[in-house]
């Protein structure tokens, strides 16, 4: 990005490398069975470079076949099929990126024009959820004997933006979202509100589920966790945008800046701070997809999520484009000057940067503010959300009972035959090749290396005897689980 006299431009390299460097990629959402997206800072395995899930053939043949779905086709074959596919190049985007080698799944992106594609899709599924599947799960004569089918619709929202989140941190993939970038800096507008608004409303749901609980109250339980760990993925491809800010469109920044207002809801994001939560007298801070308690040598160490939020304030106030077209209200100063506090000694060691902020910071204690502009502007507005909400309106319940007949009532075979094509998609080795950590034993947490024969889903520790010895321990736990795995390999 091109750098101004009045405010140099933090490089793509950022310092501080988790948020984004070439070194160490983004920190990827996921949460079971999300395979594509491992939880946090990825772990690369010793033979990373030699795993490949896809050939360059094949990935260009999915990428060309990617395209749009109507709001009643998902969760239809066809759509199965793109998400399978989705996967697979969202897995392969994870292995060239951690390898540091070049990025063919995002050239391909870029090179065929399927970003647009991918954001209407984003918005298409987030509109389903939105509508149809409350309407789903209240209805009386729908009570499915296993909901994975639903789950993967549900799903499809992680697997596009964790997609997403990996390419955007390319410039030219920003611009070749063209006028699909104002729907998807709308999209990220809704997903960070609800961040704040949550803040306010206490922790997340426990994952762990009532005994007593339907299969569909579960499967909610699990759309509201996993809405928690999109809007941060939102809250990553937003600072992408944002480091594309003076190459962005007047529409775009008086979106950003006028209609949304972002730089007074980063304020309100960096104050919340709803990835951070004391348990027990503990700091926790939810990164991998998970809470972990953070040691007192590390509490003063910038997250990742955090260092998001700041890159984009710094790209949203010091950009001479957008500073020439942010209007500085009363209460926008107000807001922004909250900042001061924030920025610490220890903060501005970590993010070097940030000295030019805190400098700007100084001079607008003495700006003077501006009342808000009335001018009338001719400019583009988002459209995929309006279209779509157009096309459907009064349509939720005939669309729910259509896919309640036709999608979501599968056959046992029809079941085992996708159970088939998922346990093909989602292959063992890249999963472990894009894990954020090391497997853990079930029993004592240990680090493992050993699987469980039979099922091929627990892991256990390394030594001999310990191994065996949690595996007895483990047993009364594990058995059930692990015969039946057995028996439904042996079916397929």
């Amino acid at each position: 990005m091109a750098t101004t006299t009045h405010a140099p431009q933090l490089p793509r390299n950022c310092p501080v490398p988790d948020f984004g460097s070439a070194g160490v990629r983004r920190p990827r959402v996921c949460r079971h069975p999300i395979p594509a997206a491992a939880r946090g800072q990825l772990h690369p395995g010793p033979n990373m470079g030699d795993l490949e899930l896809l050939l360059p053939g094949e990935a260009d043949v999915l990428v060309r076949r990617l395209r749009s779905f109507q709001l009643r086709e998902m969760g239809s074959e066809g759509w199965n099929q793109q998400h399978e596919n989705l996967e697979k190049l969202n897995m392969q985007a994870i292995l060239d990126a951690t390898v540091s080698q070049s990025e063919p799944i995002q050239e391909l992106l870029v090179t065929h024009g399927k970003i647009p594609t991918l954001v209407e899709e984003l918005i298409a599924v987030e509109m389903w959820k939105q509508k149809v599947f409350p309407v789903l799960c209240r209805l009386e004569d729908f009570k499915p004997q296993n909901t994975f089918p639903i789950y993967m619709v549900v799903h499809h929202e992680a697997s596009i933006i964790n997609l997403l989140e990996t390419v955007f941190f390319h410039k030219e993939v920003c611009e070749s979202a063209e006028d699909t970038v104002l729907d998807l800096v709308d999209y990220c507008h809704r997903k960070l509100t609800l961040l704040v608004a949550r803040s306010g409303r206490g922790s997340l749901p426990e994952e762990e589920g009532s005994q007593d609980s339907t299969p569909m109250q579960e499967l909610q339980k699990q759309a509201e966790l996993m809405e928690f760990e999109i809007a941060l993925k939102a809250l990553s491809v937003l600072r992408y945008i944002t480091d594309c800010v003076d190459s962005l469109s007047l529409s775009t920044l008086s979106r950003m800046l006028s209609t949304h207002n972002l730089p007074c809801l980063l304020v309100e994001l960096l104050e919340h701070s709803p990835w951070s939560r004391r348990e027990g007298g503990k700091l926790q801070q939810f990164e991998g997809g998970r809470w972990q308690t953070m040691a007192p040598s590390e509490q003063q160490k910038l997250s990742k999520l955090d260092g998001q939020v700041w890159i984009a304030l710094y790209n949203l106030l010091l950009s001479r484009e957008a500073r020439a077209h942010y209007c500085l209200t009363s209460f926008a100063k107000g807001q922004l000057l909250k900042l001061r506090a924030f920025l610490t000694d220890t903060l501005l060691d970590q993010l070097p940067n940030l000295a030019d902020l805190q400098g700007f910071l100084a001079q607008l204690v003495l700006a003077e503010t501006q009342p808000p502009k009335k001018d009338l502007v001719l400019e583009q507005i988002p459209e995929i959300w309006e279209r779509l909400e157009h096309e459907n309106r009064g349509k939720w319940q005939a669309i729910a009972k259509h896919q309640l007949r036709h999608v979501f009532s599968p056959s046992e075979q029809d079941l085992r035959l996708q159970a088939r094509r998922w346990a093909e998609t989602y292959r063992l080795d890249v999963l472990e090749a894009v894990a954020p950590e090391r497997p853990r034993c079930a029993h004592c947490s240990a680090e493992a290396s050993k699987r469980c024969s039979r099922c091929q889903n627990e892991w256990y520790c390394c030594s001999p005897p310990a191994c065996r010895d949690c595996q007895v321990k483990h047993w009364e736990k594990h058995g059930k689980a692990c015969v039946l795995a057995a028996q439904g390999d042996r079916v397929k």
